[in-house]
C-alpha cells in the first residue's frame, strides 16, 4: 500500500510503498477514507516532539473495517469507523473510572514508542520495521489499529467529513463539555480559530455560553468563528489580545481556551480570566515549552488552569454522539474543511497548515 513516511534524520516526507501486516489479537484493519492534517503532525515534521522515526504519519481519520483480528467481537468487516488516537484498554483504573482519555495503556502507545499495544509494529518496508504514529498512522491507504481505537459510527454519515471528529472536533467540543464543563450563560474566549478552536467555539455555543469571543491573527478565521457561534471577535494582528478582551469584557471571562498551545497564548489565556475563571490548555505546545503566571493573582481570584488531553473524551461514547450531532445539524463540520488533496500531496497540505492558510485539509487515499 501507499503511505506517507517521515524520517526525522533529514526531516523528509516521502510518499512510498509500505507493507502492512494483518491485524493481531484485539486489532482491526481499516481502509482509510480520509485523513485530516493536524498541527500535531506539524510538531512531528518540525521535530518539536519526541517521536520515533521513520514513521507513518497521521492520527485523524475515518474508514471501513476490512479485517478483524482474533478476539474482536465489537466490530465486523464493512463497519464504518472513526479512528481514535486514544485506544482505551477498558481495564486500567482510569478507564474503569470513566476517564478513558487518561488510559495508561493508551498513554504507552501515544508516548514516543511508535508501536501498538503489544509493543510491536504492523508497518515495514522491505522487512525493516516502521513506527506507528499515536497508534493510528492514518496517512496511508490502510491502517491496523486496536479495536478500541476504531469507533463504529452510523453508516449514513459522510466518511470523509467525519474524519475530523477523530481529533479536532472531539478535542475542541470535549474541552468545553468534559474538561471545563462550561455552564449555560458562561462567558468564553477562544484563542486560535483553526480546526480545534472552531470546534471549541461550537462546543461553547452548544453549552449555552452567553458570550463567545474569538481571537485570531486572521480576520477570515474570526469571521468564520462568528458563523459558528462567536458573538465577538478580536484581530490579534492589529491589537493586544488581552487588552482588547478587557475592553470588551472589563471583568474578564469565565473560561479562556488556548487552542494554539504556545507560551504567549497560554499566558494570554490566564490574563483574560475573571474571578473564578478557568484557563483551559487545549492546543499542544512543543516539548519543553514553559509558560509563566503570577500564583498570587491566581489564588486570590480563585482561578484555575486546566489541561485538556483529547477533550477528556470517552471515545466509544462521545465520538458516535458527535457524529450524530453533525448529522442532526447541531455541529457544522463541512466549514472546517479547507480542501481535499490526494494522499500524495501530504507535504503541500502540511505547508498550507504551517502558513496559516488552511483549517483542516483532508487527504484522500
Amino acid at each position: 500500500m501507499k503511505a506517507i513516511v517521515f524520517d526525522s534524520t533529514d526531516s523528509s516526507i516521502e510518499y512510498t510503498d509500505v507493507d502492512l501486516a494483518e491485524p493481531g489479537a484485539g486489532e482491526v484493519r481499516v481502509r482509510i477514507a480520509a485523513a485530516g492534517v493536524c498541527h500535531s503532525d506539524l510538531h512531528v515534521r518540525r521535530n518539536e516532539w519526541d517521536a520515533p522515526s521513520p514513521l507513518v504519519m497521521g492520527h485523524e481519520g475515518s474508514g471501513v473495517v476490512t479485517a478483524v483480528g482474533p478476539g474482536v467481537s465489537t466490530l465486523a468487516e464493512g463497519d464504518h469507523v472513526v479512528l481514535s488516537w486514544v485506544a482505551p484498554c477498558n481495564e486500567c483504573r482510569y478507564c474503569l473510572a470513566g476517564h478513558e482519555a487518561r488510559c495508561q495503556v493508551a498513554a504507552n502507545v501515544v508516548a514516543p514508542n511508535g508501536v501498538l499495544q503489544d509493543g510491536t509494529s504492523r508497518l515495514s518496508i522491505d522487512g525493516e520495521p516502521l513506527h506507528h504514529y499515536l497508534g493510528v498512522s492514518s496517512f496511508a491507504e490502510e491502517a491496523v489499529v486496536p479495536a478500541s481505537g476504531a469507533i463504529k459510527v452510523r453508516d449514513d454519515a459522510p466518511l470523509d467529513v467525519i474524519a475530523l471528529v477523530g481529533c479536532a472536533v472531539a478535542t475542541g467540543v470535549g474541552a468545553v463539555t468534559n474538561t471545563a464543563a462550561v455552564e449555560p450563560g458562561s462567558i468564553v474566549v477562544v484563542i486560535g480559530c483553526g480546526g480545534v478552536g472552531l470546534s471549541v467555539i461550537q462546543g461553547a455555543r452548544l453549552a449555552g455560553a452567553s458570550r463567545i469571543v474569538a481571537v485570531d491573527v486572521r480576520a477570515e478565521k474570526t469571521a468564520l468563528a462568528r458563523r459558528l457561534g462567536a458573538t465577538d471577535e478580536i484581530d490579534a494582528s492589529k491589537q493586544d489580545a488581552v487588552e482588547a478582551l478587557h475592553e470588551i469584557l472589563p471583568d474578564g471571562v469565565d473560561y479562556a481556551f488556548d487552542a494554539i498551545g504556545n507560551t504567549a497564548t497560554t499566558e494570554q489565556a490566564i490574563r483574560m480570566l475573571g474571578l473564578g475563571g478557568a484557563a483551559v490548555i487545549v492546543g499542544l505546545p512543543p516539548t519543553g515549552a514553559r509558560a509563566s503566571f503570577e500564583p498570587l493573582v491566581l489564588a486570590e481570584a480563585d482561578q484555575r488552569i486546566l489541561g485538556s488531553n483529547y477533550g477528556s473524551v470517552r471515545p466509544s461514547i462521545d465520538i458516535p454522539a458527535l457524529v450524530d450531532r453533525y448529522m442532526d445539524g447541531d455541529l457544522e463540520l463541512d466549514l472546517l474543511v479547507s480542501g481535499r488533496r490526494p494522499l500524495a500531496e501530504a507535504e503541500q497540505a502540511l505547508d498550507a497548515l504551517q502558513e496559516g492558510t488552511a483549517l483542516r485539509t483532508l487527504l484522500i487515499p
